[in-house]
């Protein structure tokens, strides 16, 4: 028998692991989960690069991809390159205008190279860099989703984003946003699924919502 189960390729967003992803329950008898992780880039290697070394670890032909935050711009340079079903983006921007003006900002200035990035090892800043939120609890609980620290991927990651160049994307492409996402407000995206309540977290904080209505927007 042929197996006829969709393959879903998760990508977490910057300094995140796929643990992010642990609480995304679907039916069994119709998807198949798989989650990317991030590994370190080589001096130099652009965005586009990276997408293809991410593009070897993907075994199955016409995968679904789903990318948080920056893992959804990687997902979207990935489809450039290899033939998927469908690209899903969470709480991310598929094109440059979607950059908030303190991003647009840092593309012209390059401020970002002046941004505190050694706080990969404050766990309380990365979170607040990473996920726009302010944690006083559970710092824990954010130290085993924000596992990757180190310095030149946290710069790597701001640099792409802040000069990703995409001003045209498929129009299958599925965008979901959090109504009150911080890190990319709302307010600068154009035609997605908007999630009430919805934060730069909500994969994890609104699974529930996720496992509901995935199969669906999978399927259409």
């Amino acid at each position: 028998m042929v197996n006829s189960k969709i393959h879903i390729y998760f990508m977490p967003g910057m300094a995140a692991s796929g643990k992010i992803f642990e609480y995304i329950r679907l039916p069994e008898d119709q998807f198949e989960l798989h989650i990317l992780e991030w590994t370190i880039p080589f001096k130099g290697q652009s965005l586009s690069q990276y997408a293809q070394e991410m593009c070897k670890l993907v075994r199955h032909q016409r995968p679904v991809l789903i990318g948080v935050s920056f893992g959804g711009l990687l997902v979207q340079e990935m489809a450039k390159i290899i033939s998927v079903l469908k690209v899903i983006i969470i709480s991310s921007i598929k094109q440059k205008s979607e950059l908030p003006k303190r991003m647009l900002f840092a593309r012209y200035t390059s401020v970002h190279k002046l941004l505190p990035t050694g706080l990969v090892n404050n766990v309380e800043l990365l979170v607040k860099y990473a996920f726009g939120e302010t944690v006083t609890k559970r710092l824990e609980l954010y130290e085993k989703y924000l596992s990757v620290r180190d310095k030149n991927y946290i710069d790597w990651c701001i640099h792409e984003m802040v000069n990703w160049q995409q001003t045209a994307y498929d129009k299958n492409l599925v965008h979901i946003h959090g109504e009150k996402d911080t890190v990319f407000p709302v307010k600068h995206i154009k035609q997605c699924i908007i999630v009430k309540n919805g934060t730069h977290t909500m994969v994890i904080h609104r699974a529930k919502w996720f496992n509901e209505h995935l199969p669906t927007i999978i399927l259409e």
